[in-house]
């Protein structure tokens, strides 16, 4: 009886002030947090969202290290692979071009926008998103491309495209002499770049910050 008293004075509340958690459904009153504080489901313990300090500031400063790794990580030497007197220098464009070249040019076209295609448009929409927010312009476009950014997060999968490497790596170091480049390097720096700033924008805060909420100062 106390649970359906407390669910009939939650679902009284206006949707602005109600949260529902993401892994059990429970709908729950919105606490209002403090800067560094987090906000846990009641009944399963999920983290539902945190009040982070200089999430823009920092997300912005992410976004453009990103960025910068970008051409490197795609265009420079992933590994150099040496066989029979002959050497090979494969870069995530040349996989590419390879498979295309090889009449596979739909795995081609997937291993591009999941690799490269994919994760380029997220980094802009992140960026686009963040600029309105610093420079208080556009919000309404930001909302529009931060939906864009969201239905977008599935389907970068640069973790995936690192594991076949390492895969590829573990079965050729027997067969060839194999050196990794600094591609490979770049492309670990990207990936972890992008995985700090999934953890650092702060969806709740950005949401806030575009829709007028509070100063996107303390965002």
């Amino acid at each position: 009886m106390p649970d359906s008293a407390d669910s009939t004075k939650v679902s009284d509340l206006p949707l602005d002030e109600l949260v529902a958690c993401h892994e059990c459904d429970l709908l729950m009153r919105k606490p209002h947090l403090a800067l560094g504080e987090k906000a846990q489901c009641a009944r399963c313990g999920y983290e539902l969202y945190a009040h982070r300090h200089n999430v823009i500031e920092r997300s912005l400063a992410l976004v453009i290290a990103a960025l910068l790794l970008y051409v490197p990580a795609n265009f420079l030497p992933i590994m150099q692979l040496n066989l029979l007197g002959q050497a090979s220098q494969d870069t995530v464009w040349s996989g590419v071009v390879g498979l295309f070249d090889t009449g596979m040019q739909g795995i081609a076209v997937v291993v591009f926008l999941c690799s490269m295609g994919i994760p380029l448009l997220k980094l802009l929409c992140q960026l686009a998103v963040l600029l309105s927010i610093r420079w208080n312009i556009g919000r309404s476009y930001g909302l529009l491309i931060y939906r864009i950014y969201h239905h977008l997060k599935d389907w970068g999968m640069l973790e995936v495209y690192l594991m076949g490497v390492l895969v590829a790596i573990v079965k050729l170091v027997d067969m060839a002499e194999l050196s990794l480049g600094l591609g490979l390097t770049c492309f670990v720096s990207l990936l972890l770049v992008q995985v700090l700033l999934e953890v650092i924008m702060s969806p709740h805060q950005i949401w806030q910050a575009l829709s007028g909420g509070e100063s996107h100062a303390r965002a």
